[in-house]
């Protein structure tokens, strides 16, 4: 009898965040239906997390449905967000998106870029 393994989701949003995301999603102008994240090279600590509105799933984008929402992830920055937590935070100075990623080992003292060391594919696909 062969083992099921049920993949993990790369990520996680928080009730704030999937609320937030229903928002923007629905205050676009465009009608575009889904936010699609990844990672790009910058900073001074080397890579920046990207977010930007999409209209269709592209063929290798990870799918992630959570709290209501569908997040697509950039299939380049997979290994990068594995286990992340997605929030959303405001104050009274600023509100965004923050990003509690155990893959993260540094960040630039304005908060604007990280160092995320990629994640290694879970022991049972490795085999």
């Amino acid at each position: 009898m062969s083992q099921v393994y049920e993949m993990p989701k790369a990520i996680r949003l928080t009730q704030r965040a999937a609320e937030r995301v229903k928002e923007v999603i629905a205050r676009d102008e465009k009608g575009r239906r889904y936010i699609r994240l990844g990672v790009k090279n910058g900073g001074c600590a080397g890579l920046e997390y990207t977010m930007d509105y999409c209209e269709d799933k592209q063929a290798l984008d990870e799918v992630v449905e959570d709290k209501g929402v569908t997040i697509l992830i950039d299939p380049k920055a997979i290994l990068f967000l594995l286990g992340t937590e997605m929030d959303f935070e405001e104050s009274v100075m600023s509100s965004g998106f923050t990003f509690n990623n155990p893959n993260q080992t540094d960040a630039c003292g304005c908060g604007e870029s990280v160092t995320i060391v990629p994640a290694a594919a879970p022991e049972t696909l490795r085999k």
